[in-house]
């Protein structure tokens, strides 16, 4: 049977009649940007991330890019990112004319490391952006234990792991700030952009966040500084405040599926492929991707023989951000972070949106077992 990478259909069904209503009231009430549902939203996302203040924003680039702002992080300064992630978190970098500067990762959990970062720290360092990719923590105690020693900001980038946890505490509890995602494929996904900036407990922070997203304007006309349109629209938020009382299930869902490919997969040889790690103590992997690794030159193989029988799945990232064209002028050779490269290479995610059905799953297991001569 076919199974898609990701099916939105019976996720966006089960809110559909709530955002219907919801959008019919929007309409009568002609307010469609940063109203009472943005509001609601900002005030659910905070309890549930446990973070005191969050500012809805237009996307996760934009929730990103805001941060860096909010920071005063401009030309001349650097900021420590992974070079195996979406392009955004550099890409934001570059924007707010700063260098981002690049780092290997480690190969357990695709994410960044305190040891990692001390290394790339440099005198005009200015914050670190670690990612939290494919719905993982990273080693936020060794990054925390070196932004603190080296007096620096950290902005988690938690695009695909609201909700996931790591030593206690939340994605989003750790840094000063933190951007969250909503793109539709999240596991908290809008019908559009959406994204959220969270501030761990800085109220004037988040002040200048609130500012930030509107032009640098306060009060109306006043602009304090050139700041950007990145406001959250109603209809946006209106969708994600009918998903959010579900997400949870819908983690559990994504955890119930990739714990039966850790099972079924089992036999599978490091040779053949090597399956993710839950590493994180006290930690809830939420598997916005559930991401394989498949050595040897093989994974190219492995995909065309999945995408032959119907089964979707996908290479995220194909070309790490240091071999980027548009960051040649920084000077990274291919070579210089090794683990990125080779992860490249190598990763390719499975479908494990949590409406799959059993039959679904095995489907993708005994095309992938088939293809390395296994039932």
């Amino acid at each position: 049977m076919p199974v898609p990478m990701l099916e939105l259909a019976p996720q966006n069904a089960a809110v559909k009649a709530r955002v219907l209503e919801g959008l019919s009231g929007l309409i009568d009430r002609s307010s469609f940007i940063l109203g009472d549902n943005v509001k609601g939203l900002e005030a659910e996302i905070s309890a549930y991330a446990g973070a005191a203040h969050a500012v809805g924003m237009s996307s996760g680039t934009d929730a990103q890019l805001a941060a860096l702002m909010a920071l005063g992080i401009g030309a001349g300064d650097e900021v420590i990112v992974p070079s195996f992630t979406f392009f955004a978190t550099a890409g934001v970098v570059s924007r707010v004319g700063a260098k981002p500067v690049f780092i290997d990762l480690d190969p357990a959990t695709f994410n960044a490391s305190g040891a990692l970062v001390e290394a790339a720290i440099t005198p005009r360092t200015k914050a670190i952006m670690p990612v939290h990719l494919f719905g993982q923590l990273a080693d936020m105690p060794g990054i925390m234990a070196v932004a603190a020693k080296h007096g620096l900001p950290v902005i988690e980038d938690a695009c695909q792991s609201l909700g996931a946890k790591g030593w206690g505490k939340s994605a989003g509890q750790f840094g000063d700030m933190t951007a969250y995602s909503f793109y539709p494929t999240k596991n908290l996904g809008a019908f559009g952009d959406a994204g959220m900036t969270a501030i761990r407990d800085d109220a004037a922070l988040a002040a200048r966040v609130r500012r930030i997203r509107v032009h640098g304007m306060e009060p109306v006309y006043m602009h304090h500084e050139v700041g950007m349109n990145g406001r959250m629209d109603e209809f946006q938020a209106l969708v994600l405040r009918a998903k959010l009382p579900m997400l949870d299930s819908w983690h559990e869902g994504r955890r119930t599926h990739a714990a039966w490919y850790l099972e079924r997969l089992q036999d599978l040889t490091p040779d053949e492929a090597v399956l993710p790690q839950e590493v994180v103590p006290e930690g809830r992997h939420i598997y916005n991707q559930f991401t394989i690794r498949v050595p040897g030159g093989r994974r190219d193989g492995l995909q065309a023989h999945l995408r032959e029988r119907g089964i979707g799945c996908a290479i995220y990232y194909p070309i790490c951000l240091h071999e980027q064209p548009c960051f040649a002028p920084l000077g990274y050779q291919t070579g210089q972070l090794p683990e990125s490269e080779r992860a490249a290479k190598e990763v390719l995610s499975l479908p494990v949106y949590p409406e799959m059905t059993p039959a679904m799953r095995e489907e993708v297991a005994v095309a992938i077992l088939g293809f390395f001569g296994r039932s």
